[in-house]
């Protein structure tokens, strides 16, 4: 039912909410002893850290962009990319401006 709708917001939607889960996931695994500002000043501090984070998180707008290309969901494809370039472009600034 997911994989049906064909729309621009909602896939913006799924691009904002995937990646965030993932981080959430990713946080718990790698960082289960820190709280949420400890791990970001611990990214901070290890600027490698920050590629895997923002590399695993995104792989999940990955895998959604190409189910929905693969099931002719143009429109849907189209918000998980936008908001995977945002994604994109925030982790840069977050990593060189930090």
């Amino acid at each position: 039912m997911i994989f049906k709708k064909d729309n621009f917001v909602f896939g913006l939607v799924l691009g904002f909410v995937a990646p965030i889960i993932c981080f959430i996931i990713y946080k718990y695994v790698k960082f289960k002893s820190l709280s949420v500002s400890e791990m970001f000043e611990w990214l901070k501090l290890n600027p490698n850290l920050i590629t895997v984070a923002v590399s695993l998180s995104l792989l999940a707008n990955a895998v959604l962009f190409t189910l929905y290309i693969n099931a002719n969901k143009d429109k849907t494809a189209r918000g998980i990319f936008a908001f995977t370039c945002i994604y994109a472009i925030g982790s840069l600034l977050f990593k060189f401006l930090a």
